[in-house]
């Protein structure tokens, strides 16, 4: 089975980690909690889920993952600063390795500076943004494009949920 890094901080949007988290777990994959201190327990804005960070991005790297699940909410924003979680996120990409972003996750993808020429969609208020990184926004639950899977918010979740559990099947 898979081992899955998810990269996480305060105000996740908490069925966009809980819901693919759970469906991962059922399907047997192993989850890691990637965040800017180890051993810190993070909340979700609505429902104060709590996670607790496993390991910094300066102690993970890539070859160590099989997929990176990017939850939404206002985590992506927090993180984007960091410029290690930022690294961590574009070696993820350009490996070719699987990775899933919802909502506002590709606040973080901008950061990185992985989506020039790529299909990606995200949550509304980042359209523009998106375009100016130089990607297409496509508007649609989920847009696949080689190893991006992304979806818009919560409402996509279970579209997103069977596109990245097909990708970790096949991975």
């Amino acid at each position: 089975m898979s081992k899955v890094a998810v990269v996480i901080t305060d105000m996740f949007e908490d069925s966009e980690y809980t819901q693919p988290a759970e469906a991962f777990k059922k399907a047997g994959h192993e989850l890691v909690h990637v965040g800017l201190k180890s051993g810190a327990t993070v909340k979700g804005k609505k429902q104060g889920t709590p996670v607790k960070v496993e390991k910094t991005a300066e102690e993970v790297k890539v070859s160590d993952f099989d997929a990176l699940l990017i939850p939404g909410g206002y985590s992506p924003d927090k993180l984007r600063v960091n410029e290690h979680v930022v690294k961590f996120v574009k070696d993820f990409v350009d490996s070719g390795k699987p990775v899933f972003s919802i909502c506002h996750a590709p606040q973080l993808l901008i950061n990185a500076q992985v989506l020039k020429g790529r299909k990606i969609t995200g949550w509304k208020s980042l359209v523009q943004d998106i375009k100016n990184a130089g990607a297409q926004f496509i508007d649609q639950e989920v847009v696949e494009d080689g190893n991006l899977i992304s979806s818009r918010s919560p409402a996509d979740l279970p579209a997103f949920i069977r596109a990245c559990s097909r990708k970790l099947t096949s991975t």
